[in-house]
């Protein structure tokens, strides 16, 4: 370790160059998060090529970002779309745009919300409904696939940390 100008704690690389300042506290947490960068990157760079593929899937047209709209009106059933885009932490004319293209693809339907004549309900159409579910069908087939060699308290386990860290909620801290 050696101190910058500014006092900082900082590791030596190769031939005592300055490396990455240490900010969680030790080797073994530097080592940890630089692999959960570099895990969580691979992922993600994965997942939005995904998205894209599995959006089409539902209807050609089908903004890849769009597909988990469909995830959480299934499981969460009818919502309105201030709800939507909190859930999602985006602004309501994004989610406002998301739901106008998903409805003209016949995908969502809007209806009045009987608390408050301002806001509306959107709900899955029938049509939409029979599409994403083919669809997710066939995606936790080929999760099935790919984790065939995993024990099923691992994937319970991801799934655990997973649903952890998305609960964060962009909190940083």
């Amino acid at each position: 370790m050696r101190r910058t100008e500014a006092g900082d704690a900082t590791r030596a690389g190769a031939a005592g160059a300055p490396r990455e300042r240490d900010m969680t506290g030790g080797a073994s947490g530097d080592s940890a998060f630089l692999a959960l960068e570099r895990e969580l990157s691979v992922f993600l760079r994965r997942a939005r090529a995904s998205s894209g593929e599995v959006a089409r899937e539902v209807h050609p047209d089908l903004e890849p970002a769009a597909y988990g709209l469909l995830v959480r009106l299934s499981e969460a059933g009818e919502q309105r779309a201030t709800a939507l885009a909190a859930y999602f932490g985006v602004g309501k004319a994004t989610m406002s745009r998301q739901l106008r293209a998903l409805e003209e693809l016949g995908i969502v339907t809007r209806r009045p919300d009987p608390a408050d004549g301002r806001a509306s309900l959107v709900t899955l159409t029938e049509e939409g409904a029979g599409r994403f579910s083919a669809v997710r069908r066939a995606r936790r087939e080929r999760y099935a696939r790919k984790l065939r060699s995993w024990d099923r308290a691992e994937i319970a386990e991801l799934a655990r940390l997973l649903h952890r860290l998305n609960e964060l909620d962009g909190a940083e801290g």
